[in-house]
């Protein structure tokens, strides 16, 4: 399903508003109901130990990239937690990157989302996990 101009417009403010958007200069390459494809172009700065992409900074892009597809099924003006995340690394990235998230299963308050991350090559360099709780889906008003 095609999301409307207005609504992918209302994703990219909300998510503008977030730091690590900025920090990481994260480029949303599409949006569509319940996928995300983020580039994150790779500078010096983002390495580990090895000159390559910083693992920790993956996970980061993975588990951002799993948000935004989730805001594609949501709305972008939901609250919601990241609860739990793996990844496995398949190779050394060594060029920018490109992570493309996408929605396994809304439920009532989990989310799981599958994430793939290939280098410039196209080459697979990462496999993710990533899980959301939905905060709003909680009766908060019926606890006293």
């Amino acid at each position: 399903m095609e999301l409307s101009a207005e609504f992918k417009n209302d994703i990219l403010t909300v998510i503008h508003k977030i730091p690590i958007f900025d920090t990481l200069e994260m480029q949303i390459i599409s949006l569509a109901d319940g996928h995300c494809e983020i580039q994150v172009q790779r500078k010096s700065s983002y390495d580990g130990v090895a000159k390559s992409f910083h693992g920790g900074l993956l996970m980061t892009i993975a588990d951002s990239a799993a948000c935004v597809a989730i805001f594609t099924k949501t709305g972008p003006f939901i609250n919601l937690t990241t609860t739990d995340m793996n990844i496995r690394f398949l190779a050394p990235c060594l060029t920018d990157v490109t992570v493309k998230a996408n929605v396994i299963k809304l439920g009532r308050t989990l989310c799981p989302v599958s994430v793939d991350l290939y280098d410039a090559a196209g080459k697979y360099v990462a496999v993710a996990q990533v899980n959301y709780f939905l905060i709003d889906s909680l009766p908060i008003n019926n606890i006293k």
